[in-house]
Formats: structure tokens, sequence, C-alpha cells
């Protein structure tokens, strides 16, 4: 902004006014007769009482011509302030509009967001009771399964058991007959017949006589366990059976003291479990 200069009056006209009324009382001192009259006095003082003021006169009018100016100077700077303000309050309101609407636009995405996730809230609900659904009918058809399973494994345990007996019996019969070329080949075919029952698990131990009475595996022909300390295998009427290292039947012997009867053929397995 152009600085402004304070206007300065023309003093050469003041001067010549004070020259003049100096000019007019230094005549009225000169030509008038001594002592001075008071009307003389009087009048040589006012003409320098006026030449004094008029030579002060330039300097009162460029003093108040200074003063205006910073007043008007300050009214013009603050009018500035106040046209800047009205800028920075125009900026400010449209801040706050442009707030306002990040506002609005941030309070619909939190909105969206929130629908959104209690829909995948209750879409995740919705597929974990699925899976859990899917899951118990899957545990229901596989506890069916192993109960089948199961049921046909016993079934299959006892038919297999229920042959070996009858192999058993039979070679025992063929030891009864006395015939070395029959209980050689009967031997042999009950051999072949645990080798393939072995094979899928099934064993079968066969007590030797003399042998001393174990209640763990061994048991009398009434269902007993118990016997004397020296008890002693006579004879073997039904083999022991073991499925995969698990005891189904202990085997049927009778003691030295019994009477030995025939073996046993009916002696299944109490539980496939």
């Amino acid at each position: 902004m152009t600085e402004r200069v304070v206007p300065k009056p023309a003093i050469v006209p003041f001067l010549i006014g004070d020259l003049l009324l100096l000019a007019a009382a230094g005549i009225i001192v000169y030509f008038s007769a001594w002592p001075l009259q008071a009307w003389q006095v009087a009048l040589c003082v006012a003409s320098v009482m006026a030449g004094a003021w008029l030579l002060v006169v330039p300097f009162i009018m460029e003093h108040k011509a200074a003063i205006k100016l910073a007043e008007t100077q300050s009214l013009t700077s603050t009018l500035v302030q106040f046209q800047t303000l009205g800028k920075i309050g125009a900026q400010i309101q449209g801040a706050t509009t442009e707030w306002q609407h990040v506002q609005d636009e941030a309070a619909r995405t939190t909105a969206a967001a929130k629908e959104l996730a209690e829909g995948m809230a209750t879409e995740a609900k919705a597929f974990t009771e699925f899976l859990q659904r899917a899951n118990n009918m899957e545990k229901a058809n596989l506890r069916l399964e192993v109960d089948k399973l199961r049921r046909s494994e016993g079934e299959w345990l006892q038919v297999t058991v229920r042959t070996l007996d009858h192999v058993f019996a039979l070679h025992q019969a063929g030891v009864r007959s006395g015939q070395e070329d029959l209980i050689a080949q009967l031997g042999q075919f009950q051999a072949t017949c645990r080798d393939a029952a072995r094979r899928v698990g099934l064993a079968v131990f066969e007590p030797l006589p003399g042998e001393l009475f174990n209640p763990q595996q061994h048991q009398l022909p009434d269902g007993q366990t118990q016997a004397a300390p020296d008890a002693v295998v006579a004879a073997v009427l039904a083999c022991g059976v073991s499925f995969q290292t698990r005891l189904l039947r202990p085997a049927v012997v009778v003691l030295q003291t019994e009477p030995v009867p025939q073996p046993c053929l009916g002696g299944g397995v109490t539980s496939a479990e």
C-alpha cells in the first residue's frame, strides 16, 4: 500500500503577514513621540502577537493534517482488518460446512459398516449352525457306522471262533484215533486256519498239559477261574482266544484231579467289544 504524505501549507504568505505586522509595530514605535501612549503600546503588542500567531499557524495546520492523516490510516487499516476478518469468517463457514458434510458421510459410512457387520455376523451364525448340524449328522452317521462295524465284527468273531473250536475238536478227535497220517493232516489244517486268523488279529493260544493253572488265562468248565495254587492243567477243552492283544475268552481247561471230558465245541466269544 502506498504511504501517504502529510500535505504542508504554504508558509510564505504567513511570513509576509508576520513581517508586515512587525513592520507596522516598528513604524508605530519609530514615528510616535515618547513616551508612547497606551493605545500605541496596545497596538504594537497586538501587532507583534498577531505576527507571532501567523508564524505559528502553518505548523498548527500541519499538525492537524498529520493527526487527520493518522486517523484516516488507522480507519483504513481497521477496515482492511475487518475485510480480512470477513474473508476468514467466510473460510471458517466454508470449512464448517465441509466438516458437516464429512461428518454426514462418516455417519452414513458407519451405518453402512454396522449393517454390513451385522449381516456378516448373521451369516456367520447361520453358517456355524449349519456346520454344527452337519457335524452332528456326520457324528450320528459315524456312530451308526461304528455300531454296525462293531456288530459285524462281533458276529465275524463269533463265527471265526466257533470255526476254530470245531477245527480244534476235529484235531483232538484225530489225536484220539491214533492215526499218524490223519493227525498230521488235521494238525496242518488247524495250523493253517490259526495262521489265517492271526493275520487279521485273532490269536489262539492252547495251554500245554502240566502247565500251572493261570486264572487270568484259564478257566474251568463251570466258568470258575479260581483253583488251588498248585493246580496243574491236565487237558484243554477249548483254546483261549485274543483279538488284537485283547483277551476275548480264556482257555477252558480241566485239572489233573478232575476227569477229562470231551473237547468243548460251543464256547463262543462273550463280547466282541
